[in-house]
């Protein structure tokens, strides 16, 4: 049974560095997002759970469920350890056709985790005849014996329907191997793919795979996310991505061996996850955090949050197939107050101040930029410190700058995160989503997304800053939106 453990600070959901639009359990450790799944008008939202504030100890299966992906109900967990060992991460689905025989001829809800006994790895299946709200373990578990490979987990599976079967894209070391099923119960192995490919610094961890129609040339690919443990751009765990084609067998890339596609350049993007069964769009969640200091980070009763669930798509970027990631369009229903301002020029080393209003808040902003100018916004500000956005067109980069504020829980912590920027662009569109204890960043239309846990100083100064450091900008236009809490919407 959890213990429940008090709460030591402001009160429920009024703690220090609380996400008010952010999932975050009420209480103890998160990590990774598991089961992402939408089934009878309720998407559900599972997650890797430790009754205690640590990380290490019997993992469990979290569960929420939302009914417009910003707002979350917290459930009780769904699936507690036993005698094969620790819930680790993986999926769910909707067994529309009762492949499985669970259901009586009826759709029904089937997960696929990893069952985690010391360093040995298997996958299990579980399943629920009551919209997820009680789960009941196959008993002939695992349906996938270890094949004597150490890091064997995160199954992700989905329906083929070119090929009438499941399929399970699993984490093998550093690559990833591909099974086939008309059950959910009995597993063939297919293939695997990824030995040298790609960011190979860091173990392979939580893949997915799906499709989408690229919005440009309108052929269909195949997208494979992979979070690596080791080696993103700005240090520690991240998430990478390729393109290619999928037979519902084998994997083949659309892209050189060495090419590495990230899917964010933040320090705070990590074990990516899409949901199961959205009509017409694919969108996912992000474990909010980064391994280098993820046991570390100190907040209380709770540690992690999820990111803003994001909708992709793929498109052409300067004759580069790429990703794009939004903010999901339901996230708007949260703004109470939209405060705009009218353009305005800044000669070098001329700023502007406008207020930051409380968190939660939007702030968003187009600029022209004078070549090889240098431009910088500036948040939750104390004298030099604060958080600091700058683009810089000489070295065409995009750069986030964390300071070290009154913290010293990790050397890792005070960064300065770094994007490419596509082509020699003079206007550029930044929306900043900013919560109690994160900004997550989107350019253009959503193009690059840089995402980073920030733990403002208390006495932060509540003011927005903007500055042509070299060289010449005009703001065309500056909006900032409060929003309003999810855990208090009657407030």
């Amino acid at each position: 049974m959890i213990q429940s453990q008090p709460l030591t600070t402001n009160g429920y959901y009024e703690e220090r560095y609380r996400p008010h639009i952010h999932f975050t359990p009420e209480q103890m450790w998160m990590n990774d997002p598991n089961g992402l799944v939408y089934f009878e008008g309720e998407y559900h939202l599972f997650y890797q759970y430790h009754p205690d504030s640590k990380q290490w100890g019997p993992m469990h299966w979290g569960h929420a469920v939302s009914k417009d992906l910003i707002v979350w109900e917290h459930l009780h967990v769904a699936l507690y350890p036993d005698d094969l060992g620790m819930i680790f991460s993986g999926s769910a689905v909707v067994d529309h056709k009762d492949t499985s025989g669970f259901f009586d001829g009826k759709p029904g809800l089937v997960a696929v985790f990893t069952h985690a006994d010391g360093d040995l790895q298997r996958q299990s299946i579980a399943y629920s005849k009551d919209r997820g709200r009680t789960w009941v373990k196959y008993d002939a578990n695992p349906v996938i014996p270890n094949p004597g490979i150490k890091d064997f987990r995160d199954p992700k599976v989905f329906w083929h329907e070119d090929t009438k079967k499941w399929v399970m894209v699993l984490a093998a070391g550093r690559k990833v191997q591909f099974y086939t099923s008309t059950d959910l119960k009995q597993w063939t192995y297919a293939s695997e793919f990824g030995e040298g490919w790609g960011e190979q610094k860091g173990v392979w961890e939580c893949p997915d795979l799906f499709p989408l129609t690229n919005e440009t040339s309108g052929e269909k690919k195949w997208i494979l996310p992979i979070g690596i443990d080791a080696g993103a751009p700005s240090g520690g765990s991240g998430t990478q991505y390729f393109i290619g084609s999928f037979d519902g067998k084998h994997f083949v890339p659309h892209q050189p061996k060495e090419t590495v596609r990230w899917l964010d350049y933040g320090k705070d993007f990590y074990a990516s996850q899409s949901f199961s069964d959205v009509p017409g769009r694919r969108v996912v969640l992000a474990w909010m955090s980064n391994w280098q200091y993820a046991n570390d980070v100190p907040t209380d009763p709770w540690r992690s949050a999820m990111t803003i669930p994001r909708e992709l798509t793929l498109t052409m970027v300067e004759d580069q197939e790429r990703l794009i990631q939004k903010p999901v369009a339901e996230l708007t229903s949260l703004i109470e107050k939209r405060m705009e301002k009218d353009s305005f020029f800044l000669k070098e080393k001329q700023s502007i101040e406008l207020d930051q209003p409380a968190s939660p808040f939007l702030w968003e902003w187009d600029v022209e930029i004078e070549k090889d100018g240098v431009f910088e916004a500036q948040l939750f500000g104390k004298q030099d410190g604060g958080l600091q956005v700058r683009i810089d067109r000489e070295k065409n980069a995009l750069y986030v700058q964390r300071d070290r504020a009154d913290l010293d829980f990790s050397k890792e912590y005070a960064c300065t995160c770094q994007a490419p920027l596509n082509g020699d662009l003079s206007s550029f569109h930044l929306k900043l989503v900013c919560d109690h204890s994160s900004v997550e960043i989107f350019l253009g239309d959503g193009e690059i997304s840089m995402t980073n846990v920030y733990l403002p100083a208390a006495d932060h100064e509540a003011k927005l800053k903007m500055e042509a450091v070299r060289g010449t900008a005009e703001v065309k236009q500056s909006s900032v939106s409060e929003l309003r809490s999810i855990w208090k919407p009657n407030a």
